[in-house]
């Protein structure tokens, strides 16, 4: 079979993407978005062509485009990489996204730890602008765009849309009630695009190359290639770029993982696999393709790495929402509760189960909808109830 070209290895001219963008009418880039079936890379999954157009419908003199590059997710680090190498492409991307919709601003909404990256994309707009790619009158055209960066505050929250616009707008990271929804009220009230780091690089590429081309760069029903994050107990930590629709052994063996015990595929909120599990895809119909894989070998405690993710969870929640503020510590007991001896049985935490479900359909963001889901899946899949094997091997540890 013929090797596929993925993004990595298909690096265009500079700002080749965008001056062909500028040939195109503003409908024919949003429908080329469509066509490439082209996905939100950052874990939502939402499709981006259809999100342009509700954008570029929407009726307002003035619209913004924001990168959510805001990686705060545990295990996530494929963005940075992205800011520190590809800052230029991300800053076409924002300004092809820009002329499709009708804005002419874009913001940079950047992770507080991520302050040091600050000089490279300010370099990388620099020279944009210096080749007519930002500014007014762009190219002898009419468009006009630019791009300014602001820095996030440390919440993990505000890795979700309507908490990253509240912070724009000075205001506490808390998100949003929908409907109305960003792409007609966003940032300032005013009809706004938010779009993660990963997807706006890979914008460039589609418009040079069509709507087929990347389509076809994935497996089976999906589009595109993935940026995952390895860490943990593999050999070859780092970046991988693979197809969507993958299976977890593909990428595991890259990545050189061996005794493999359990994986978290997509974050802490993603979900946890046994290592006897690992031939699932990685879309957006099997596991959560969001970047983040932790790979654990059979010398660890999954008990133990559940006890660390439910802690951070309790600290990020914004504690605006029922389910979310009081759902998470009552799981995080339930945890302690394994690990001290005083759960001894499945049937025992039937209620903690109900409880999951019930913040999974009532919790109002991303966060408390799926807080839960490394609960349910290192519960049920590795606690064995045996809380003297625990404490040895976490004495064992501390020695």
């Amino acid at each position: 079979m013929e090797k596929k070209v993925l993004l990595a290895e298909e690096q265009p001219e500079f700002g080749a993407g965008f001056l062909k963008a500028l040939t195109m009418s503003p409908a024919d880039v949003v429908n080329l978005m469509k066509d490439s079936g082209i996905r939100g890379r950052g874990g939502a999954g939402f499709p981006v062509g259809f999100k342009w157009e509700l954008a570029s419908a929407a009726v307002s003199e003035v619209k913004f485009v924001v990168c959510n590059a805001d990686e705060g997710e545990p295990g996530t680090f494929k963005d940075r990489v992205l800011l520190e190498n590809y800052s230029e492409r991300l800053i076409e991307g924002m300004a092809v996204a820009g002329y499709s919709i009708g804005s002419s601003i874009g913001i940079i909404y950047l992770r507080a730890e991520y302050s040091y990256l600050m000089p490279v994309i300010n370099k990388a707009r620099e020279r944009m602008t210096a080749n007519g790619l930002l500014g007014k009158n762009i190219q002898n055209t009419e468009y006009t765009f630019d791009v300014e960066i602001r820095l996030g505050a440390g919440a993990y929250v505000c890795g979700e849309e309507t908490a990253l616009l509240e912070s724009l707008e000075g205001k506490s990271g808390l998100p949003r009630n929908k409907p109305p929804y960003p792409v007609t009220s966003g940032y300032q009230d005013m009809p706004t695009v938010v779009n993660n780091v990963e997807t706006l690089c890979a914008i460039p590429h589609i418009v040079l190359n069509g709507a087929h081309w990347y389509a076809e760069l994935g497996l089976g029903e999906c589009s595109g290639t993935k940026l995952f994050s390895v860490s943990g107990d593999v050999e070859r930590p780092g970046v991988y770029e693979l197809s969507m629709g993958s299976p977890l052994k593909e990428l595991l063996g890259l990545a050189g993982a061996v005794d493999v015990q359990a994986v978290q595929v997509g974050g802490a909120s993603g979900r946890t696999v046994s290592g006897s599990d690992l031939d699932q895809p990685l879309s957006f119909k099997g596991l959560p393709p969001g970047g983040s894989v932790i790979v654990f070998n059979n010398s660890v405690e999954m008990m133990g790495v559940l006890e660390n993710f439910m802690e951070f969870f309790v600290h990020e929640s914004c504690g605006q929402c029922t389910p979310c503020r009081e759902g998470l510590p009552q799981l995080q007991r339930a945890v302690q509760d394994i690990v001290s001896g005083d759960v001894g049985s499945m049937e025992e935490l039937k209620n903690y189960f109900t409880l999951t479900e019930v913040m999974k359909a009532t919790s109002k963001c991303g966060l408390g909808q799926t807080a839960a889901n490394c609960f349910v899946d290192i519960v049920t899949g590795f606690a064995e109830f045996h809380h003297e094997n625990y404490q040895s091997h976490r004495r064992g540890s501390d020695e």
